[in-house]
C-alpha cells in the first residue's frame, strides 16, 4: 500500500501552481497580440442590410416549428434581430456576474502573479465585451432585454455562495454554449456584417477565457475539499437549469407580433431546439464529466436543464 506523505502533497501543490503560472503567461502573451477595441475595430456607422439575418436562422428559437412555418421571411428575420438583442443582453448580465466572481477569486492572491494579472486582463476584456454588446443593441430598433427579476435575484445569491470551482463551472457554462453559436455566426454570410464582426471579436477573446477557466477548474476539482466539490456539482446543475431558461427571453415574441404562450410552448416541444442546445453544450459537458463535476444530484439537474442528453 502506497502512503501519501505531506511532502508528496506539497510537491503536487507546487506543481499545480507552476502550471497555473505557465498557462497564465501564455494567455497574457496571446492577449497582447490578439485583443481588439470594438469602438475602432468595427464600423458602427454602417446601416443594416435589407434581407440579412441577425443570427443564423437555424439558431433562432422557433426554427423548424409549426409557428415558424406560418411566419413570413420578414417576420423570421425580425425575430432573429430581437433574439440577437436578447442574447446580447443576457451576455451583459452574465459577464457582469463573471467579473465579480473573478475579482473575488483574486482578492487574496499575489497581485504580482501571472495568474492574477491575467484575471485582471480578462476583466478588461469583459468590460469591452459588455460595452460592445450594449452598443450593438442600441444600434438597432430593439429594446434591451433584461433577464427576469427571479434570475437577477438568483444571480445575486449565486455570487454570494459560490465556491471557486462553482464559479469557474458557471463561467464555462455561460461562455461555451454562446461561443459555439457565435462560431457558426461570424463566418455566415447570410448574417449582418456588424453582427458577424461582434461575434468574431468575442470568439477570439473568449477562447482565452475558456482556457483559463478550464485549467483552473481542473486544478480546483483536484485540490478543493470534498464538500466544495459536492457543492459545486449541485450548484452548477442548478445554474444550468437557470441558464437554459434564460437563454430564451419570452418578451421577444410579442415584440414581433407572436403569441408569447404559443411560442414558448413550441420552443419547449421543439426537437431541433433541444438538439441545438445539447450540441452547443456537448464540448463543455464532456469536459465536466471528465473532471468529475457531472455526478449524482448534479448530473440529474444537468439532465433536467435540457443541456445534457
Amino acid at each position: 500500500m502506497t502512503t501519501v506523505t505531506e511532502a508528496d502533497v506539497l510537491r503536487d501543490a507546487l506543481g499545480l501552481l507552476k502550471d497555473r503560472e505557465q498557462v497564465a503567461k501564455r494567455l497574457l502573451d496571446s492577449s497582447a497580440k490578439h485583443s481588439f477595441d470594438p469602438d475602432s475595430e468595427l464600423d458602427w456607422d454602417t446601416p443594416y442590410e435589407e434581407g440579412k439575418w441577425f443570427w443564423p436562422p437555424e439558431l433562432v428559437s422557433l426554427y423548424d416549428t409549426p409557428l415558424w412555418q406560418r411566419m413570413s421571411e420578414e417576420q423570421r428575420i425580425l425575430l432573429s434581430q430581437h433574439e440577437a438583442a436578447a442574447l446580447a443582453s443576457l451576455g451583459i448580465w452574465f459577464e457582469i456576474i463573471l467579473m465579480q466572481l473573478l475579482v473575488r477569486h483574486i482578492y487574496d492572491k499575489a497581485a504580482t502573479s501571472a495568474h492574477v494579472r491575467y484575471a485582471l486582463t480578462e476583466i478588461e476584456d469583459e468590460c469591452r465585451h459588455s460595452k460592445m454588446f450594449a452598443r450593438l443593441i442600441a444600434h438597432g430598433d430593439t429594446p434591451w432585454y433584461p433577464v427576469s427579476r427571479a434570475h437577477r435575484n438568483l444571480g445575486r445569491v449565486f455570487k454570494t455562495i459560490s465556491t471557486t470551482p462553482g464559479s469557474f463551472t458557471a463561467t464555462l457554462l455561460g461562455e461555451e454554449v454562446l461561443d459555439w453559436m457565435q462560431r457558426l455566426t461570424f463566418p455566415d454570410e447570410r448574417v449582418q456584417s456588424l453582427v458577424r464582426g461582434v461575434t468574431r471579436i468575442h470568439v477570439v477573446e473568449e477562447a482565452r477565457h475558456v482556457r483559463y477557466a478550464r485549467e483552473e477548474l481542473r486544478r480546483q476539482m483536484v485540490t478543493a475539499p470534498r464538500w466544495s466539490q459536492e457543492f459545486t456539482r449541485v450548484t452548477s446543475g442548478e445554474f444550468a437549469r437557470v441558464f437554459s431558461v434564460a437563454f430564451v427571453n419570452p418578451e421577444v415574441y410579442p415584440n414581433v407580433g407572436l403569441d408569447k404562450r404559443e411560442a414558448l410552448a413550441q420552443v419547449k416541444a421543439s426537437g431541433h431546439r433541444r438538439e441545438v442546445m445539447q450540441t452547443g453544450a456537448k464540448r463543455l459537458t464532456d469536459f465536466l464529466d471528465d473532471i468529475g463535476v457531472l455526478r449524482g444530484v448534479g448530473r440529474r439537474l444537468w439532465r433536467s436543464s435540457g443541456l445534457l442528453a
